[in-house]
């Protein structure tokens, strides 16, 4: 455990279950579902959003039934704190030529829709063959920047969550359910 963190102050922050275990479980399947009838057996490329979509990428890529390779970005815009700063920073980029895929991006949440937009514009900048965007979590409610999501699997009102691969200064991801997280001392 992060240093300086009691595991009681630890539990004390998960305010309350928004999302069940279970109910992801559902939810993926259904993704993935309609990512295999999208792509009727051409092979995809998964982008990860590094680090919040790990999880949620990881059992996509197990659900889905058309050929995938999976790879990885690493986008920064939150630095520790539970609101974007509005500074986006590539921290990582993928390490390949996307113009022969069919690409699907894999997000956790969509919140102010900044850091989404880009990595778009960047990513179809690159001509990929198709462009899909499947995000777990989407908190209309905060968008400045209108993003075009293909499918979500939730709608959320505007609270800041963790677990499921979200975190809070890197904690909680580990988590198998998204829960509010308590912003209150």
């Amino acid at each position: 455990m992060t240093p300086n963190v009691s595991l009681d102050a630890y539990q004390n922050k998960i305010k309350r279950i928004l999302i069940t275990e279970e109910e992801i479980k559902a939810a993926i399947k259904e993704a993935a579902k309609r990512i295999d009838a999208l792509y009727d057996g051409r092979p995809i490329l998964l982008v990860s959003v590094l680090k919040g979509s790990f999880v949620f990428a990881s059992d996509i890529c197990r659900a889905v039934t058309v050929p995938c390779e999976i790879d990885f970005m690493c986008v920064k815009s939150y630095f520790s704190g539970t609101v974007s700063t509005g500074n986006i920073k590539i921290v990582m980029d993928l390490n390949r030529d996307v113009s022969n895929y069919h690409v699907v991006i894999v997000e956790d949440i969509i919140d102010t829709g900044r850091t989404l937009s880009e990595i778009i514009k960047l990513l179809k900048s690159r001509n990929p063959l198709s462009f899909t965007l499947i995000a777990l979590l989407d908190k209309p409610d905060r968008r400045i920047v209108p993003v075009n999501v293909d499918y979500t699997c939730f709608t959320i009102p505007d609270h800041f969550v963790i677990g499921y691969g979200l975190d809070c200064a890197e904690l909680y991801r580990n988590l198998p359910y998204i829960a509010e997280y308590n912003t209150e001392e």
